[in-house]
């Protein structure tokens, strides 16, 4: 016998019991009465009025403010031809008004997207519906039934997610939308910010990717195949599945058909014609010379006063004096790691080149870097400051010496010198007694400088390289000047614009690359005006481009010569200081530099770390790594330019190898013409006279010569 308890037989039991007392109970009959039903209207009446405050308070605090605000619009800058060389947005969005936009494109949009626009407040509850309806029908829940001001609050304000939460925030910004933007400026907005696929955001850039042209040139077949896309960028993309797009084109040219746009006949002759896409290389403006354009942002800023905001968003026209063809040669060489030194594995070896047409002071060509470019990153072709080296004693000494009336057959003294503590050295740690001028300038020596730095005066040294634009402060006041011990330094761009004063007969114009900034209409907002100034006598200038003509021919810097062309120039080494950092390194330079000109173009370039230490120096010099980066641009650059001689100024006689008559029996001077035979033909034989005897000697040499 089975005693074990039945567990459903008891719940059965339970369940019997309460049924009974459920047909036992009695409910009140308080719905029957009519005040339950009007307390329950008055409740849904409140919750139904609190809901659309709530609603209508939410959607008041909503900022939509962003589509007030006018889109940045791309600067382009164009070249000294005119022609538009680059472009600069903060956006990647290049837009266009509705009046730029064909109507027809602008219908395929609409019965495209959104049939019922200019019927709706921003929410279409009827495509809602009928969207719902399809989608229980297919089960798979495809159609979306969001208005164009829908999607374009999507794109403007919401994620991509497909929540309910987030669809409600999409009705809410369509709804403010609409109250805050008329229906022309939602759909300008809307064609401004739609994705149209393969990265193209906006009609502009995406009518210039796919049919490489402007939006206002779109015809019927081109806007219903960018209306297609929209449904499915990815999925109709004609670069992607042409066939698919074609088919997609079609569905949209019957709709705009169907929807009164274009007649029967004008969609069957669209619908018959293929679709043609940009056979011809999309021509990218932005990054386009991109060393350049970074000194055109910072003259715009420094010199006229833009922010880089304005130059970003204002739709500016910037015209310029870059020479393509100059620039192109200057980038291809610092792209090239062959004419520059090796480096470090963690550090590269930087330069900045800056070339400039003396005749007018305009900049054809410029690059600041070496490396990968990024935006308005440090260039060292404006920015950078570092002592110039021997580059400067043309124009601290020798310049201002020949005001002086000292000719190039000049003797300078070349021995033991100590100036008040102060003791320089030529650079091969000999002395050669006397030299003449040329000499000096030609081999780059030392001591010729210094001496001859201390006769005429440091004043007179710094008033002529200040006359030339070279910046000095309160502590360059001593006879290191002479050698480019500056206090902060110059650039490359400081040093060729100087220079441009030798090659322009003693004229230098203020270096620029913009000549003026407009607006997308012409209206000019600012202008070059041309600054000059004569910074020395014509024949001083000239004689100064033989002097350094002679430098490249026979002294430091052959390396630079343009075969036939005629060049003149100077190098320039830094070397390292002597501190206990670099102890024991007998031949390290930190900066080594050249500058030349030819009767077109002059260039200065500068090479060296950013951070010299112990591992990073260099082990060239200035008639090395910088002068064959003179010769390997200006050769390309005015590859095609016929060879002509420097100008030479009206009257101009050159007599300095034609010594003082009455001086061949002079038993000093002949001694002091000896040895510099014996210096041309030996190298390196001293005259062991007495510095104070050959300044008593030159004082007389003077006396005589003027």
């Amino acid at each position: 016998m089975n005693n074990s308890p039945d567990p459903q037989g008891k719940w059965q039991a339970y369940l019997s019991k309460a049924l009974a007392k459920c047909r036992t109970f009695k409910f009140p009959a308080f719905y029957k009465k009519p005040k339950f039903w009007r307390n329950l209207a008055i409740l849904f009446l409140f919750v139904l009025l609190s809901g659309l405050g709530a609603g209508y308070y939410w959607i008041s605090t909503l900022d939509v403010s962003k589509l007030e605000s006018p889109l940045a619009k791309p600067t382009y800058i164009y070249d000294q031809a005119g022609n538009k060389i680059s472009q600069l947005s903060s956006s990647r969005i290049e837009p266009v008004t509705l009046e730029q936009v064909p109507q027809l494109t602008q219908q395929a949009i609409i019965a495209t997207e959104d049939k019922r626009f200019y019927e709706h407040q921003g929410v279409d509850f009827r495509s809602i519906l009928r969207a719902l309806i399809q989608d229980l029908k297919t089960r798979n829940f495809s159609e979306g039934g969001s208005t164009i001001s829908q999607q374009l609050a999507k794109n403007l304000f919401l994620t991509s997610d497909k929540t309910l939460s987030r669809k409600l925030k999409e009705a809410g910004y369509a709804i403010k939308i609409e109250a805050t933007l008329s229906k022309e400026e939602i759909l300008e907005a809307y064609l401004n910010h739609i994705y149209f696929g393969e990265g193209r955001w906006g009609l502009q850039e995406a009518t210039r990717y796919y049919f490489g042209k402007n939006a206002e040139e779109l015809n019927l077949e081109e806007s219903a195949l960018l209306a297609g896309i929209l449904k499915g960028p990815t999925i109709y993309s004609p670069l992607q599945d042409k066939e698919l797009a074609l088919q997609r084109r079609n569905i949209v040219l019957a709709m705009m058909a169907d929807q009164g746009y274009i007649t029967a006949k004008e969609a069957a002759q669209a619908t018959a014609a293929p679709i043609a896409l940009r056979t011809k290389p999309l021509d990218n403006l932005s990054g386009k010379y991109a060393p350049y354009v970074d000194y055109v942002i910072e003259e715009a800023i420094n010199r006229y006063g833009f922010t880089e905001d304005q130059i970003l968003t204002l739709g500016l026209q910037i015209h310029t004096q870059m020479d393509a063809k100059v620039q192109q040669a200057a980038e291809t060489v610092y792209k090239d790691d062959q004419f520059f030194p090796q480096g470090q594995s963690d550090q590269k070896v930087q330069s900045g080149i800056a070339i400039l047409d003396q005749h007018t002071g305009a900049i054809r060509g410029l690059v600041g870097y070496r490396g990968e470019s990024a935006f308005r990153q440090f260039n060292h072709a404006s920015q950078l400051k570092r002592q110039p080296g021997s580059i400067i004693k043309p124009l601290m000494v020798y310049g201002p010496a020949l005001e002086k009336g000292y000719r190039p057959d000049a003797l300078l003294y070349d021995g033991p010198l100590d100036l008040d503590g102060y003791a320089p050295k030529d650079w091969d740690g000999q002395t050669r007694g006397w030299v003449t001028m040329e000499e000096a300038i030609q081999q780059s020596w030392n001591i010729p400088a210094v001496w001859l730095f201390d006769q005429i005066g440091i004043d007179t040294g710094k008033a002529f390289v200040q006359k030339a634009g070279i910046p000095l402060t309160e502590k360059d006041a001593h006879l290191s000047l002479a050698l480019g011990g500056f206090a902060e330094g110059v650039s490359p761009l400081e040093i060729a614009q100087a220079y441009t004063a030798f090659a322009n007969q003693g004229l230098m114009h203020t270096a620029h690359a913009i000549t003026k900034i407009t607006t997308a209409d012409g209206h000019v907002l600012a202008q070059m005006q041309p600054e000059s100034v004569q910074v020395t006598e014509p024949a001083h200038a000239y004689t100064m481009t033989l002097l350094l003509q002679n430098v490249v021919q026979q002294g430091t810097a052959p390396k630079a010569a343009l075969g036939s062309r005629p060049v003149a120039g100077k190098t320039g080494s830094v070397e390292l200081p002597p501190t206990q950092e670099f102890a024991g390194i007998s031949k390290g330079q930190k900066d080594v530099w050249f500058v030349g000109y030819t009767p077109e173009l002059t260039a200065a370039i500068w090479m060296g770390y950013d951070q010299t230490d112990r591992d990073h120096y260099l082990t060239t010099s200035g008639g090395s790594g910088p002068a064959v980066v003179f010769h390997e641009v200006l050769s390309s650059a005015l590859k095609d330019t016929p060879i002509k001689p420097f100008e030479v100024p009206a009257g101009y006689v050159k007599d300095w190898n034609i010594w003082p008559e009455g001086w061949d029996d002079q038993d000093e001077y002949d001694q002091n013409k000896d040895d510099d035979k014996d210096k041309k033909d030996k190298k390196g034989k001293k005259n062991k006279k007495d510095p104070k005897d050959k300044n008593e000697f030159w004082d007389l040499f003077q006396d005589l010569w003027s």
